[in-house]
């Protein structure tokens, strides 16, 4: 059988966040594989109790003598941030440059996987091998140190991997994107290109992060009161232009959130905020002039428990917000949050805050290309195929159009699961694997559509009740039945309470004598949940504690 190469996205590929691709070189079935990146993404609030969700790795576990390691494009939560959780399954050496592996090692140690995992930190611009794959490692601007594209060589072509980049002629972090370097692989020769579809809907440049610090700067001059400015935490260069932003409007900057000061920390490490007065803890805001502070903090997606929502709930002790304040949400709006940042804003503005946004003003530039920017890159690197990543299906779509329009001859486009094989022949969807996602479920790891997850969706829509039967040796009752429900009774509803402990007694007068216990509980459940459909139109998710005596 001849050698095949292959790209399977699991993550990342009909949707935005949770990124996890693999690549594969080999004979059929025989493949040696290698992963990039391995990320997380954020529930919206509509399953209870999963505030992290990540790409389940299902296809190359069963595959793990064939996993030769893991690289990272970057340091952003959707590309590295389920690594810690997933780790012990996979098992793998890593490979990231500098500032990436800090991030990285900080997240292992608090996984307590801190000295158990092989990671190899590799410098920018490097070349390194990874199995049968020899990569170049091609430095792109994003919003955070060290973005990187991956030239991936195998005997059968070369394809570049993007991760996440733009083309910004003055960026805030880093240098510019090493376009000569992008140049000289069309002229090598590229098979395929991996390329981010973000912002393929949106036209011209995606904008600079020096034009933005230039209208931060005007805007926080003339507002008045405390400013609160929210973004990703490991959005290094929005810290970095905010905070000269308010120095230049004679304000002293404040933290809140946990994140930010990692973020911090190790963007000082390698050489970030050289330029930047140290930032204040939370507890120094109180003693600081309203109109001479401002706060950088969490929570620009509306999560529940970061610090901007916690501080417009007056759950912050050491933050407060008055009327006159302003809140600047620096940040675009990720598809499937737009309800609960809906809500976060309506609160703040209730409480008589005024709320800008990039609707509004011009306060956030995206990192990721836009249209004018995608067709420089087809560009440079004249692929003979184009495979868009990092977006919804109507993002590939679209961005499958462009790349027709800029002469690449092929494309496809397909969602997580979908077989790529790229070489030899024209490429070509080969297979469906299946995929899934995972849930963080306070510290464990289970199947999003898994019975936990689902049984609890189950209980927050429907409510539960639990029914306490005590039965003597003969199977009769030997005490009144009890029933607790949690989201179904008003409490004093004595009458349907009696009504269905009735229900159930005659359910048990309808049981022949002798039924083993589970047969019992199983013709009471199910009379008490007859009970509650017929009677409230309601299903809720119904237990029995039998017990003899």
């Amino acid at each position: 059988m001849s050698d095949e190469l292959i790209f399977l996205p699991l993550g990342g590929a009909g949707e935005i966040g949770m990124n996890l691709n693999l690549y594969g070189f080999g004979p059929p079935d025989e493949e040696r594989w290698m992963m990039v990146d391995l990320g997380i993404t954020f529930g919206d609030g509509i399953l209870p109790g999963v505030d992290v969700m990540m790409p389940d790795p299902a296809f190359i576990e069963e595959r793990l003598d064939q996993l030769d390691g893991l690289v990272l494009t970057h340091a952003h939560e959707d590309h590295l941030g389920a690594v810690a959780h997933l780790w012990h399954r996979l098992k793998c050496p890593i490979y990231a440059t500098p500032f990436t592996a800090e991030i990285l090692h900080h997240k292992l140690e608090e996984a307590g996987l801190d000295g158990q995992v092989e990671v190899n930190i590799v410098p920018l611009k490097s070349k390194f091998s990874v199995g049968p794959f020899d990569l170049e490692l091609i430095t792109l601007t994003h919003s955070i140190p060290e973005p990187n594209a991956i030239a991936i060589r195998t005997p059968l072509g070369m394809v570049l991997h993007t991760g996440d980049w733009k083309f910004d002629p003055d960026p805030v972090v880093g240098g510019v994107s090493d376009e000569a370097a992008l140049e000289a692989l069309g002229d090598e020769g590229t098979l395929a290109i991996i390329c981010d579809s973000t912002n393929v809907f949106s036209p011209g440049s995606s904008g600079s992060e020096g034009d933005l610090l230039t209208s931060l700067t005007d805007i926080i001059g003339k507002l008045e009161g405390r400013v609160l400015v929210s973004s990703f935490a490991s959005n290094v260069a929005r810290m970095e232009t905010i905070a000269a932003a308010a120095a230049a409007n004679d304000r002293d900057v404040v933290l809140a959130g946990r994140s930010l000061w990692r973020f911090n920390e190790v963007g000082r490490n390698h050489g970030c905020f050289a330029d930047t007065p140290a930032f204040l803890e939370e507890d120094q805001a109180g003693y600081l002039p309203r109109d001479k502070t401002l706060i950088i903090c969490t929570g620009s997606q509306g999560e529940p428990r970061a610090a901007l929502s916690r501080i417009a709930n007056g759950d912050n002790p050491r933050i407060s917000l008055e009327p006159d304040d302003t809140v600047i949400f620096s940040s675009r709006i990720i598809p499937g949050n737009e309800r609960s940042i809906g809500m976060l804003q309506n609160r703040l503005v209730r409480s008589g805050v005024r709320v800008m946004t990039e609707r509004d003003h011009f306060v956030h530039v995206s990192g990721h290309p836009a249209r004018d920017e995608l067709t420089r890159m087809y560009q440079h690197v004249r692929p003979t195929i184009a495979v868009p990543v990092h977006g919804e299906l109507r993002h590939m779509a679209e961005h499958a159009n462009l790349a027709r329009d800029c002469q690449v001859g092929q494309t496809l486009v397909g969602e997580n699961g979908s077989m790529m094989r790229l070489a030899p022949g024209p490429a070509e969807i080969v297979d469906n694997v299946p995929t899934g996602r995972l849930a963080l479920e306070g510290n464990r790891v289970v199947p999003l559509h898994g019975e936990l997850v689902h049984g609890r969706k189950r209980a927050l829509w429907n409510g539960s009740a639990v029914m306490t039967v005590v039965l003597n040796e003969a199977g009769k009752l030997a005490a009144e039945p009890m029933l607790t429900t949690t989201g179904v009774l008003e409490e004093g509803d004595t009458e349907l309470e009696e009504q269905v402990i009735e229900a159930a007694r005659a359910a048990l007068d309808d049981i022949p004598d002798g039924e083993p216990d589970e047969v019992v509980g199983e013709v009471v459940r199910i009379a008490v949940r007859r009970f509650f459909r017929e009677r409230l139109d309601k299903k809720p998710v119904t237990q029995i504690h039998l017990l003899r005596v």
